[in-house]
């Protein structure tokens, strides 16, 4: 497939020198070029044959020009069944070898100058060969250049057939018509870059570049932010599309909820019975059934915004309607964004009417993990960190596929806590490591944790894998800034002997609010915030020392 009009450019030229290469060779070809030796006795009896049966069909065209009218010329060394190419007598070679073939055309090359080689492609692509008799030399060089042009028009005629749905694509960016989409954002970009081609760099440029290609689009999800009936209606909803085509058009299927303040907009879909009865079936995350949906979606949100489709005439241009062009070329970034991007500007601007559900992303104090061998769920990601952070800790965990997540804790201290501690754990080798609450997502040392820059340096790596972990590992690989460690040897060295010796137990806390201090506590004892709080001492005490030196 060429889906991409550099792709198809790219194939084209390639085409043009390939005919240019071959129009040069076929008038600088000379007798006796690319000749074989004929060494074993199959192949010299071969030639002889061919030779004497080409010589006696040729001998039969030149001596009686009409002959060649009744199709079949009985010959005393064979039989050819003549056909016609571009008003020419000629043979069908069927059923010879490529090697038997390269024979043939040695044979009319050392002894027929009036039979000339041709090879064409039928409708099917499939190759047809034939021997053509050509009666002057002026009369070959047109042959040769006819053929030449018809081997150009079916390579190109390949080319356009392989662009496939590009062809919607550019029929729809050259009539300018009124897209409309539902959370429509990855959509686009993935139109953009099957069809188009890579991704911009910036948002800003993705946004201009797009509004060249389609200058009017609608997004139905920001289209049910601007209307407060329709806000009201929408009141602690979902915006998903189902939920959206439920609330908004009742008519449409036979489990609504009857709530819509407006009469819905009627949508006729042809079809017969069998087709007609898909569209109330309520298969949604099927493409025609989606499609259907946002259209009656779009279309019942224009009577919100009142656009009366009754008085619009067939010439009217819905996507230049002033009811609805100041609501159009508006997309959410993301479903948690709070942002719509302006297509027209590049810009993003808050949302009107967003209410947050989930908490804003605080960079800061986002870890990463990765290389998880087997699957575990956000909420046990959570849970594990809080019995060691405390409950309010992690405010939000998100799941990037079955080997990585990315974690944001309420504090960003939090973060190089979480950090310095798994270092700790996968390299202290006692019970507290294999007991420990966060050995459920360590895994005995097989994932990784960084910060949240690195998944941003692993994003934007051209390296490209199916699974995150795969992918991280081969940034690692190749990328000369590995990924850092967490803690400093010395530094976690001094930790697992402190917590050992018991010296740095100064102000850990019991369960019961009190604290200890003792040295002689057992090892066996050793909890999570002993670690947590030998590793801020030590922090600061290695750096004091470092600071000394």
């Amino acid at each position: 497939m060429l889906p991409r009009r550099a792709q198809e450019e790219e194939a084209l030229q390639k085409i043009n020198l390939l005919h240019q290469d071959e129009t040069s060779a076929s008038s600088t070809t000379s007798e006796g070029d690319g000749d074989m030796p004929l060494k074993r006795a199959a192949d010299i009896l071969f030639t002889e044959r061919m030779k004497n049966n080409f010589k006696e069909w040729r001998d039969v065209i030149v001596s009686k020009p009409d002959s060649h009218l009744s199709k079949n010329i009985k010959c005393t060394a064979g039989q050819f069944q003549t056909v016609f190419f571009k008003m020419r007598p000629a043979i069908m070679l069927n059923g010879f070898s490529s090697h038997q073939l390269q024979l043939i055309q040695q044979v009319l090359r050392k002894n027929f100058r009036d039979l000339v080689y041709v090879c064409t492609y039928g409708e099917d692509e499939t190759s047809e060969k034939r021997v053509v008799y050509s009666d002057t030399d002026d009369d070959k060089i047109l042959l040769m250049k006819d053929v030449q042009e018809d081997l150009l028009k079916n390579r190109e005629a390949r080319v356009k057939s392989a662009i496939g749905i590009r062809h919607v694509i550019d029929l729809l960016s050259s009539e300018r018509k009124l897209i409309v989409g539902h959370s429509c954002f990855l959509d686009i970009a993935q139109v953009y870059s099957k069809f188009v081609g890579p991704l911009p760099s910036s948002i800003k440029e993705f946004a201009l570049s797009i509004h060249t290609i389609f200058p009017h689009i609608a997004d139905t999800r920001h289209l049910m932010t601007v209307n407060q009936a329709v806000q009201k209606l929408m009141k602690q909803k979902s915006k998903s599309l189902s939920s959206a085509f439920s609330l908004l058009c009742p008519s449409s299927h036979s489990y609504a909820e009857k709530s819509s303040s407006l009469s819905p907009v009627r949508i006729e879909v042809g079809g017969d019975k069998t087709m007609s009865s898909c569209f109330i079936s309520g298969a949604k995350h099927e493409a025609g059934y989606d499609a259907y949906m946002t259209g009656c979606v779009f279309a019942q949100l224009c009577t919100y915004l009142d656009i009366k489709f009754e008085q619009l005439s067939p010439q009217d241009n819905l996507a230049t309607n002033n009811k609805l062009q100041k609501h159009i070329n508006l997309l959410s970034p993301s479903w948690n964004s709070g942002t719509v991007l302006d297509l027209s500007s590049g810009m993003e601007r808050p949302e009107p009417g967003y209410m947050r559900r989930y908490p804003a992303a605080v960079y800061d104090n986002i870890v990463l993990i990765w290389g998880f061998m087997s699957k575990v769920r956000p909420k046990e990601i959570k849970d594990c960190i809080r019995k060691v952070f405390g409950t309010g800790s992690v405010t939000s965990v998100f799941s990037i596929d079955s080997t990585a997540a990315l974690v944001q804790f309420k504090k960003s201290e939090s973060v190089n806590d979480f950090l310095d501690l798994k270092a700790v754990l996968e390299r202290t080798d006692s019970a507290i490591s294999i007991l420990h609450p966060l050995s459920t997502i360590l895994e005995g040392g097989q994932t990784r944790a960084a910060k949240y820059d690195t998944y941003r340096d692993i994003c934007s790596s051209s390296e490209s894998k199916y699974l995150f972990a795969d992918q991280a590992e081969a940034v690692c690989a190749t990328s000369k800034n590995q990924v850092p460690e967490n803690v400093d040897d010395n530094l976690i060295s001094d930790v697992q002997q402190s917590i050992l010796d018991g010296t740095l137990l100064t102000s850990v806390n019991k369960g019961d609010g009190t604290k200890s201090g003792s040295k002689n506590e057992d090892a066996d004892d050793i909890t999570c915030q002993h670690i947590l709080d030998a590793l801020h001492n030590n922090r600061a005490l290695f750096g004091n020392r470092m600071r000394s030196q």
